[in-house]
C-alpha cells in the first residue's frame, strides 16, 4: 500500500494485541515490536522494540477488564514513544473504560474520565481514537483531537442480515433512548424504552415499566455495554411478560463477567451481538454470543488519519470490506 506520509507504525499494548493484529492485517503492515513486563510486585515495564524516530505511531490498547493496569500502561507507552522521538502518537482505545465517570452527580466524587483524559494527553498523546463513549461530551475532556467512532453501522449491518420481521428496538432506559432511536432509524423500525432505576452502585437495576408496544414483536435491546447482565436479563423478562417473541441484544462493548454470561445463557435472550473492542475470555463460554470485529473500522480510521483524509464517512455505514464479512452465525 502506498503511504504518501510515510509508513504507518502500529503497536499494541497488553490488552490490544489480537485487535492490533487484525488492524495490521487490514492495512497491510506488520505489527510493531514491543514488550510489556509485569513484575512480581505488580510494577509495569514497557519497551518499544524498534526505532520510531520521526514516525507517526498508533498504539492500540483498550481500557477494559483490567482498567487500572491498562490505563497506566497507556501512559507509559505514550511517554516511551515520545522519548523515542516519535513524530506523533495516537492512542487507539477501542474501549475507554473510565468514560462512565463523566460527571459529579453526588458529593465528594472524582470526575474520573476527565482525570484520565488529562493524564493521557500529559503523557504524550497527540490524538485519540475511540468508539461509543458512554457520553459523547467526554470528547470535550480532551484538548487534543478525538475521533469518536460508532459500532452502530457495523452492528446494524449484521442485524439486517438476520432478516427479522416485525422488529422493535428497545432502549434499556431513557438515558440511552437517543442512541436507540439511531438504531431504529438505521433499521427502519420503531422504539420502545425501559424505565430502569439503580438504587446504589451494586450493578443491580430494577426495570419498572416498558414504554411502547412490544406484544407479538421481535425485540432488539441496544446498549453501549453490560457488565453484570442484570439490566438485559430483567428487561428481557419484562418484554416476555408483555408478549414479545424473540429477544436479541446489541452491545458495543462486551464486558460481560463470567456470572453475567451464565445469567444470559439462562435468560430469555436468544442472541447477544457485540464487538471485539475488549478482550474477554468469558464470552467464549456461551453459544448465544456473536462477536463482530470493528478492527477494520479502526484500520480505516487510522489510514484516513494518516493520509489526512476525513474520518466522518465511517459514521453512517461500514466500509464495504467490513460489511461483506458480517455473516450471521459466524
Amino acid at each position: 500500500m502506498y503511504q504518501p506520509y510515510g509508513e504507518i507504525k502500529v503497536f499494541a499494548g497488553s490488552s490490544g494485541r489480537e485487535f492490533a493484529r487484525k488492524v495490521c492485517e487490514y492495512i497491510g503492515v506488520s505489527l510493531g515490536k514491543s514488550e510489556v513486563i509485569t513484575f512480581s510486585e505488580g510494577n509495569t515495564f514497557v519497551r518499544v522494540g524498534e526505532t520510531v524516530r520521526d514516525k507517526d505511531v498508533y498504539l492500540v490498547q483498550s481500557i477494559g477488564l483490567r482498567p487500572n493496569d491498562e490505563f497506566v500502561e497507556i501512559l507509559f507507552w505514550m511517554d516511551a514513544f515520545k522519548r523515542a522521538s516519535a513524530n506523533s502518537v495516537t492512542a487507539i482505545m477501542p474501549y475507554f473504560g473510565y468514560a462512565k465517570g463523566d460527571k459529579k452527580d453526588e458529593p465528594r466524587v472524582s470526575i474520573r474520565a476527565r482525570v484520565c483524559a488529562d493524564a493521557i494527553e500529559q503523557a504524550g498523546a497527540d490524538r485519540v481514537v475511540t468508539m461509543d463513549l458512554h457520553s459523547p461530551q467526554i470528547q470535550g475532556f480532551f484538548k487534543r483531537p478525538v475521533d469518536h467512532l460508532f459500532a452502530l453501522p457495523v452492528l446494524c449491518e449484521y442485524v439486517k442480515k438476520l432478516d427479522l420481521d416485525n422488529l422493535v428496538v428497545v432502549s434499556p432506559d431513557t438515558g440511552f433512548a437517543k442512541s436507540a432511536r439511531k438504531y431504529a432509524s438505521t433499521l427502519g423500525v420503531s422504539v420502545a424504552i425501559g424505565d430502569k432505576i439503580r438504587r446504589g452502585h451494586d450493578e443491580k437495576p430494577e426495570v419498572l415499566e416498558i414504554i411502547g408496544d412490544v406484544e407479538g414483536k421481535n425485540c432488539l435491546i441496544v446498549d453501549d455495554f453490560s457488565i453484570s447482565g442484570g439490566t438485559l436479563v430483567e428487561l428481557a423478562k419484562g418484554l416476555k411478560q408483555r408478549g414479545a417473541r424473540r429477544i436479541l441484544t446489541c452491545l458495543s462493548h462486551l464486558l460481560l463477567s463470567k456470572d453475567a454470561v451464565r445469567r444470559i445463557d439462562d435468560s430469555d435472550i436468544e442472541m447477544v451481538i457485540g464487538t471485539d473492542s475488549v478482550e474477554n475470555q468469558w464470552i467464549e463460554m456461551s453459544d448465544k454470543i456473536r462477536v463482530v470485529s470493528v478492527a477494520p473500522l479502526f484500520a480505516e480510521a487510522i489510514m484516513r488519519i494518516h493520509n489526512r483524509e476525513s474520518v466522518s464517512v465511517l459514521f453512517d455505514r461500514p466500509p464495504d470490506e467490513v460489511a461483506k464479512k458480517l455473516t450471521p452465525g459466524s
